[in-house]
């Protein structure tokens, strides 16, 4: 007997040897376990997640020798036949191949008289939404009410082509694209069983390029064998698939980590030599900066990525990582508009290299000692006017901040712009300051701190519980239990340590509730009495007045705005 592919030679024959698709083998076990049989089936789903097996092991249940049961025995003539596609009671049918109406009546023709071998006549139609409307309606009547030794068995990939009179006369089953680590291990069992050697990252890649489709994967594994000569490795199976190694993509995040413009250039150049897809990479791109964001929100998860993106997760902020995300998400719209993928790619890269996430005023404002001043910062004070009382050059720095004169008129606003193309850290009165030591001082304090996204979020949303030997206690919800990870506690306690000039700890405890407002509750609520506020003023003017009284007009809230000096 010649080869036989692994798609049909490794095809299930019990429900046992299903995978996935548990809430569909549940219910069909239930059913033929107590004799809850219907007479008409649909299975939907995509292409090779199992609704043509499915029918196939269904239709082996209703007529094995044994007697009706979920589990058929396999060894009677009635199993036998139908797993070699040669039992004459069930009749399967290509809808693609016979839309015509009288292909269905023929089909029909045959319904009424009984089964010759088994216990139940089938009918197995695929891709049945192919059927022409005229053929919907000539089986109408027939699966409303077929007579008892017929079921039918429908399949398809486009239910929403269905007529709804069909719909409502089948039991229809949803069969879902098979999770990405269930192919691998069982792309992992059928090549033990082959006794074939192979790579673990290989079968990963295989599954994700089969978009949760079973058939495809084993297709794919077919052609990785043969290309790999039967020892089935990951660049063997990269290259087969035209994929990139996103390793080669590690050296261009650490030079984006490290802001070092040079060392970048040379990455990309490294990849313009061995002959990458730009494209490609930055799909490849965004997919690691992805597995980044994952590992920075749930530090659990490390055990799934390989150490170098662990080690990333670690040096890059995780502002950073969501400002690269979205720059290169853009990217990938704009990419085919450049003279070529590589020029593109260049851009792209060098875009996040340029803009960083947008500095608060407050950290701005703060005075710095001439030594640690960055070069924008000594431009930028260059600029502005001399104040009218300066102190000595020779002289210490003041305890409280010195702001600043107003710039020009005629000066350009950086300041206004979402992101900046300088990132100078944060800098601060050297003095000491008092760590606060109530709610409201706690919230004065986050007014001038230069925190930002998800640290930010977790302090706004942490309630101030009191100070003890340097250490902040708060109190967090458990709805923003999410917040709570070590990263963001340790920048936030670093930010208050710099602000303080003092090593300051932050204790925070997570709790079902909590009675004391947080910052983000108290902003909110004020929010909510401004907009409160500026409703009355409106519905207080005379000219609104009057034309409600001429007109029957009224106010609409969500068209009131509170202008803010944010």
């Amino acid at each position: 007997m010649g080869y036989q592919v692994l798609a049909r030679k490794w095809r299930p024959k019990h429900f046992a040897d299903v995978v996935g698709q548990e809430h569909v083998l549940r219910a069909l076990i239930n059913a033929l376990d107590s004799q809850r049989l219907h007479h008409t089936y649909l299975f939907t789903g995509t292409r090779g997640v199992g609704k043509t097996t499915l029918g196939r092991i269904l239709a082996k249940s209703l007529n094995c020798e044994t007697g009706v049961s979920s589990k058929p025995c396999g060894q009677c003539s009635s199993c036998m036949e139908i797993d070699q596609g040669r039992f004459v009671d069930l009749l399967e049918v290509d809808a693609a191949s016979r839309t015509k109406v009288e292909d269905t009546r023929e089909l029909l023709d045959n319904v009424q008289y009984a089964p010759t071998r088994g216990r139940y006549k089938v009918y197995l139609i695929d891709e049945v939404h192919m059927l022409s409307n005229h053929s919907f309606n000539a089986l109408l009547k027939t699966l409303e009410e077929p007579p008892p030794h017929v079921k039918f068995i429908l399949a398809t990939t486009d239910p929403q082509k269905l007529p709804v009179t069909i719909l409502s006369r089948c039991l229809q089953f949803s069969l879902q694209c098979i999770p990405l680590d269930q192919i691998v291990s069982h792309l992992q069992f059928v090549l033990e069983q082959e006794q074939i050697q192979f790579e673990l990252d290989a079968l990963r890649l295989v599954a994700r390029a089969a978009q949760g489709s079973m058939r495809d994967a084993l297709s794919l594994l077919d052609q990785a064998i043969a290309h790999s000569n039967s020892n089935v490795q990951a660049d063997a199976v990269r290259s087969m698939l035209g994929y990139m190694d996103s390793r080669a993509l590690y050296g261009v995040l650490n030079a984006l980590a490290s802001q070092d413009g040079k060392r970048l250039l040379d990455e990309i150049e490294h990849l313009a030599q061995s002959g990458v897809d730009f494209q490609a990479a930055l799909s490849e791109l965004l997919s690691i900066l992805h597995q980044i964001a994952l590992l920075q929100v749930v530090p659990d998860s490390k055990q799934m990525a390989e150490a170098a993106v662990s080690e990333l997760a670690q040096i890059i902020s995780a502002e950073d990582v969501q400002l690269f995300y979205q720059i290169g998400l853009q990217g990938q719209r704009d990419i085919v508009l450049a003279p070529d993928l590589r020029v593109g790619f260049e851009m792209i890269v060098l875009r996040m290299l340029a803009f960083r996430p947008k500095i608060t005023n407050q950290a701005k404002t703060q005075s710095v000692p001439a030594a640690k001043a960055s070069p924008v910062h000594k431009e930028k004070m260059a600029m502005a006017p001399t104040p009218s009382v300066q102190a000595p050059v020779s002289a210490p720095v003041q305890a409280a901040p010195v702001a600043p004169a107003p710039a020009p008129a005629n000066q350009v606003n950086h300041e206004a712009n979402l992101y900046v193309s300088e990132n100078p850290e944060p800098v601060f009165s050297q003095a000491a300051k008092p760590l606060p030591d109530s709610a409201s001082a706690w919230a004065e304090a986050l007014a001038i701190l230069p925190l930002s996204g998800m640290v930010r979020q977790l302090a706004m949303n942490s309630a101030f519980q009191g100070l003890r030997n340097q250490a902040i206690q708060l109190q967090v919800a458990s709805s923003h239990r999410n917040l709570v990870s070590k990263n963001f506690i340790q920048r936030l306690a670093q930010t208050l340590s710099q602000y303080y000039c003092v090593d300051v700890k932050v204790d925070i405890a997570v709790t079902e509730s909590i009675e004391q407002e947080t910052p983000a509750i108290k902003q909110s609520r004020e929010k909510q009495a401004q907009l409160q506020s500026a409703i009355e003023t409106v519905n207080a003017d005379p000219n609104v007045k009057t034309m409600q009284e001429l007109f029957g007009a009224a106010v609409d809230p969500r068209s009131v705005q509170v202008e803010t000096n944010d």
